[in-house]
């Protein structure tokens, strides 16, 4: 293990392509070094996680809002604490939620219990160029996304026409002079240029310094962070207004799947889950009205939410999903606001 931990941080909207991109780089990470991943869901119920790929791999999944809010934002510096104070790992990759705000990602890895553990690298934001266009200017999020970050993968470029991948450019050009573009398909970059993915002079677990660190009670780190949170530049608004409604299907036919993903209101944003038919489990998912659903080879003992779709969208979609899900044997498990203050 080294002194520093790089950080990077992997941001788009939701369905653009983050998780498939995250996999990439696990998938070239060398054995002999420390990886650790963050993976953040908007929903009450994740999905994600699931879905990367890797064995014994290292990983810290928050759900229930952004990381960059106040709704979690206890839970993502304590998690940052613990792999100060305990893991150590050489690399973090943090997946943040489709509808983040990342603009205080540096301010948050520089805070001083931290003791300069974390060195932010590069923040990754994966466009989405077949839906791009009908999300900008509707979700404020994707606007400060694109402002904070600094290479942009422009992905599904296979269903999106030239014209469009060039609006896309057109807009982030908007916010930074030379931006670093690249046009892909399933996320497929130059990782080279960005990841040392040499090996390790340090064998894993062993530890490169030894400087003591300083471990805070678990009193002093709730103290620090009550502190923290009545700080008044802290960012407490999240940038879009939306809820996620967990659904428990019990139906044994496909076709009631693709009957609400047909029915749902066009403003539901994003859909997916793991849905079983005839003792194989299938993925569902929906990107503003594009929807897929494919055999899945993730082990089944890996997913814990089997036949539960998360359906996210504006609080005034949710009567429509309801209204949809009456087509089909479908259980409405609770819808979650993660910034509302009940």
């Amino acid at each position: 293990m080294s002194q520093a931990t790089n950080v990077y941080l992997i941001t788009g909207f939701l369905g653009s392509g983050k998780t498939t991109f995250l996999n990439r780089i696990i998938d070239r990470f060398p054995k002999d070094k420390k990886l650790t991943l963050l993976v953040n869901e908007f929903g009450e119920i994740g999905v994600d996680g699931t879905l990367v790929e890797g064995d014994d791999i290292d990983m810290m999944e928050i759900s229930k809002g952004s990381i960059f809010c106040v709704c979690v934002k206890t839970d993502f510096i304590k998690g940052l604490y613990e792999l100060h104070a305990t893991v150590q790992p050489d690399v973090l990759l943090i997946e943040s939620t489709g509808v983040a705000n990342p603009s205080d990602l540096k301010k948050d890895l520089a805070l001083p219990i931290f003791n300069d553990r974390f060195q932010f690298k590069e923040q990754f934001c994966v466009v989405d160029a077949a839906h791009f266009m009908g999300a900008y200017g509707a979700f404020a999020s994707i606007e400060k996304q694109i402002a904070s970050s600094s290479v942009f993968i422009i992905n599904k470029t296979d269903i999106a026409p030239p014209e469009t991948v060039a609006e896309v450019k057109a807009i982030v050009h908007e916010f930074h002079p030379n931006p670093s573009f690249f046009e892909t398909t399933y996320a497929d970059i130059p990782l080279d240029q960005f990841f040392d993915f040499g090996s390790s002079d340090t064998p894993a677990n062993e530890t490169a310094s030894d400087a003591e660190t300083t471990t805070l009670s678990a009193e002093e780190l709730d103290q620090f962070l009550d502190d923290l949170l009545d700080s008044p530049d802290l960012e407490i608004t999240p940038p879009d207004t939306l809820v996620s409604a967990a659904y428990l299907w019990q139906g044994d036919n496909l076709d009631q799947v693709r009957s609400i993903a047909a029915a749902i209101p066009s403003s539901v944003i994003r859909a997916k889950g793991f849905v079983e038919e005839n003792g194989q489990m299938h993925i569902f998912n929906y990107v503003m009205g594009d929807w897929t659903i494919e055999v899945t080879d993730v082990p089944r003992d890996r997913i814990q939410h089997k036949n539960i779709v998360v359906f996210i969208g504006p609080p005034e979609s949710m009567a429509g999903i309801e209204k949809a899900a009456e087509s089909g044997q479908w259980e409405n498990r609770g819808i979650y606001q993660p910034y509302s203050e009940d």
